[in-house]
């Protein structure tokens, strides 16, 4: 799948974290992933996974350096609150702020537009489709960890969550594709491409314009009958908060069974290293 796949060396690792980096087929460049291995899980087959998607400005080292998600599982794991499970947090695919976890779509000749920061080794020809960042997280994540964690499989079971612009991508992508993963969670999630304007600007010109690119509610109307389990949360402070309740409420007039929570706190790390316990509850329960 990968022409070249780098693993950091096992002797560095520390608290279980391990780092690949592999040349993307769907971005057409090197991308990074970080990985959580707890020891509960060597020797295993099939471990399952947990993607975690980060936001805006983030890479993939953010949700262990700023949320320590892995200490979050390790414990919840020692607490037999969640099954040995591998956390995969790749990188979004780098492009400017954020690529949204979307395919893009370059314009004909993106030297036009001056405010666009260009990367030759991805840009494909004029009128060719973009780097496909939606295909990194769905088709080549699993594989990665696979090729880094002997315990992970193509048959490992994928769970798939995010803040932010993360949310955003994991709501959608559970939504495109139902039949991939056990379970979706988001935090103060972005629920529109629209959102991101003014976080960042004219860079959306490139994301897909499809409608269930655009939009979560379109993304979960599409499959609605073959959903997996879904939930997601927001704190009463968040500048998100109208937007998560106006989600809940289409959600819940389609008659889409999901799981909607609010919680004291605004958009911030110190909020999602909290909850991010409750994903993990969510999820062990989709696992057992």
């Amino acid at each position: 799948m990968f022409r070249t796949v780098e693993i950091s060396d096992p002797r560095f690792e520390v608290e279980g974290l391990r780092f690949v980096t592999v040349q993307s087929p769907a971005i057409g460049g090197r991308v990074d992933l970080a990985l959580f291995v707890p020891p509960q899980a060597r020797g295993l087959e099939g471990v399952p996974v947990v993607i975690l998607l980060h936001g805006v400005y983030g890479s993939h080292w953010a949700w262990a350096f700023n949320g320590g998600a892995h200490r979050t599982a390790a414990r919840m794991i020692e607490a037999k609150e969640l099954p040995p499970v591998v956390l995969a947090m790749p990188s979004d695919g780098l492009w400017n702020d954020g690529s949204g976890y979307v395919p893009h779509i370059l314009p004909e000749d993106p030297r036009r537009h001056p405010g666009r920061v260009m990367n030759d080794a991805i840009a494909p020809a004029k009128g060719m489709a973009g780097p496909d960042f939606e295909r990194w997280i769905v088709d080549e994540v699993p594989l990665a960890a696979a090729a880094a964690v002997p315990e992970v499989s193509t048959r490992s079971p994928l769970c798939l969550a995010g803040l932010s612009m993360g949310g955003f991508g994991a709501l959608r992508l559970g939504g495109k594709h139902p039949h991939r993963f056990r379970a979706v969670s988001g935090h103060s999630s972005a629920t529109h491409k629209e959102q991101f304007r003014e976080l960042l600007g004219a860079r959306l010109d490139a994301w897909s314009d499809a409608e269930e690119d655009r939009s979560v509610l379109a993304a979960l109307l599409r499959n609605r009958h073959t959903l997996p389990p879904i939930r997601f949360d927001c704190g009463t402070e968040d500048f998100l908060v109208g937007e998560n309740r106006e989600l809940h409420q289409a959600l819940e007039a389609a008659g889409i069974v999901h799981l909607y929570e609010e919680f004291p706190g605004g958009h911030t790390w110190p909020y999602w290293e909290e909850h991010l316990a409750d994903t993990f509850r969510f999820f062990a329960q989709a696992l057992r």
